[in-house]
């Protein structure tokens, strides 16, 4: 969505390849994006007609997001989405947050299939653009070529964006996907239910502390008596997988 409140469309990806390894070593020797006083996020969420109770969960959880983030200098936030069978959709760049939950609230979701590589094409377009600190991704499923995601994530390991991807769920295809695209931009993957709604609360403020202040922020958070989150994030990416 623009400042005026319309939205903006995402455009279709082009076909992601590349030698993963390769990607691997550059992204491993690329150094995070630097923190700044408008650190940059973009939160994107499977918005198909099985995602109802996650919209929802994320919208009442995302205000959280931003509370480890603030004391940091804060972050300007987008919020991407996709649903039915074409559309994808982009918010402008909102300071902290601030109505990111009545902007949520004013989208329904729609039946369609998953439309990730946008999500990915769309990051990196914008990264190019300006630095982005991460990607957050909330979804469920993958019904995408496995293949092309992971040479758009490829690139964004090469332009130093991490990708956190929180899996809701059990399905095997989806975990694959999601572990393999956090692997590549050296981000982490993590599952989440429903039923626990402060694990993923933990999850999201722990990937928003990392993109307003890098490594040094996560690493303070998961040194907190409650930083569960923050250490299974850290641990992945000092790792470079996603088990």
């Amino acid at each position: 969505m623009s400042s005026d409140g319309k939205q903006t469309a995402v455009s279709r990806p082009g076909q992601g390849s590349g030698d993963v390894e390769r990607f691997l070593r550059k992204a491993a020797a690329t150094p995070a994006v630097a923190a700044s006083k408008r650190a940059r996020l973009v939160f994107a969420l499977d918005a198909t007609m099985s995602r109802q109770p996650t919209w929802d969960l994320a919208q009442s959880l995302q205000g959280k997001m931003f509370e480890a983030a603030g004391s940091l200098g804060g972050l300007d936030v987008q919020l991407v989405y996709f649903r039915g069978m074409a559309e994808c959709r982009a918010s402008r760049f909102i300071e902290n947050g601030a109505g990111l939950a009545t902007l949520m609230g004013k989208i329904s979701v729609r039946g369609g299939q998953t439309q990730i590589g946008r999500v990915l094409d769309h990051v990196r377009d914008e990264t190019r653009r300006a630095p982005i600190g991460a990607l957050i991704y909330v979804g469920d499923a993958m019904e995408e070529r496995v293949d092309a995601l992971c040479g758009v994530a490829g690139e964004l390991g090469l332009l130093g964006v991490k990708a956190f991807m929180f899996h809701e769920g059990a399905d095997p295809a989806a975990a694959s996907a999601f572990r393999e695209i956090a692997r590549l931009t050296g981000g982490a993957y993590a599952a989440f239910d429903q039923s626990a709604p402060q694990r993923l609360a933990s999850l999201l403020a722990a990937a928003a502390a990392y993109a307003a202040g890098g490594a040094q922020a996560l690493e303070a958070l998961a040194q907190a008596p409650k930083g569960d989150a923050a250490r299974l994030l850290l641990t992945q990416m000092r790792q470079g997988r996603a088990p």
